[in-house]
């Protein structure tokens, strides 16, 4: 591997990298305590904010490039390099989304409550562990974390499908609904994109750790690794 210029440098993108992941945590934080409480100044915090990661992302992507001309890595340094670069982008896009749930929630906040029960908060916890699991195994290059992130998504799906048949259920029950629970249902599915981005990371450090793609066979490789513990 490459020496310890080179490993400060990498040690130092890892620390921004975690900076915009707490940074992108908190948002999809704050953007389901909007959702749930209804409370649009909190969603209009979580919008301004954005400026703030995506300005994070483009520095953690210029650090990468610059790691890649000058010291031109190659192996399981390049595959690093590599994973970190897609795994800015992905959590970028989940900054997104946090937005795209935040402008739910100034909608519904000028609409009456609906006493149909949607568990933002739960769904939206477990996503965020997700991803900072996913971060952490990328740190300390832990396979095992980074496997039960892929395990962990069924549960988010689970939900995402328990919210689609609550919605459903309200629109029959009062029709009159059908606007606030489908803003509603878009902040489940993006709650549920989230999950999916943080597995996404997961597949990323499993191939910078590995050099293996696992990704459009999760299931094969959960088993065979379930198969090994046992």
């Amino acid at each position: 591997r490459l020496g310890k210029h080179f490993g400060r440098e990498i040690e130092r993108l890892k620390d921004q990298l975690f900076t915009l992941c707490t940074d992108v945590e908190e948002a999809v934080h704050n953007a389901a305590r909007a959702i749930k409480h209804r409370d649009a100044n909190l969603a209009r915090t979580v919008i301004e904010q954005d400026d703030t990661i995506d300005e994070e992302e483009v520095n953690v992507e210029e650090e990468c490039l610059k790691i890649l001309a000058l010291h031109q890595p190659v192996a399981q340094d390049l595959r690093l390099v590599v994973a970190i670069l897609k795994i800015n982008n992905d959590l970028e896009r989940i900054g997104d989304l946090a937005v795209n749930i935040a402008e739910r929630a100034i909608f519904l906040a000028d609409q009456r409550e609906t006493p149909y029960p949607m568990d933002f908060i739960t769904m939206a916890k477990k996503a965020r562990a997700m991803l900072r699991s996913s971060i952490d195994a990328l740190v300390k290059e832990d396979m095992k974390k980074a496997q039960a992130v892929l395990a962990a998504d069924d549960e988010v799906d689970a939900m995402n499908r328990e919210m689609y048949h609550i919605v459903e259920d309200g629109i029959l029950e009062d029709p009159t609904q059908v606007k606030p629970l489908l803003h509603m249902l878009s902040a489940s599915r993006h709650i549920e994109r989230i999950a999916d981005l943080a597995t996404n990371i997961a597949e990323d450090v499993i191939y910078m750790i590995q050099g293996q793609i696992v990704r459009h066979r999760i299931e094969d490789y959960t088993a065979n690794d379930k198969k090994a513990d046992a």
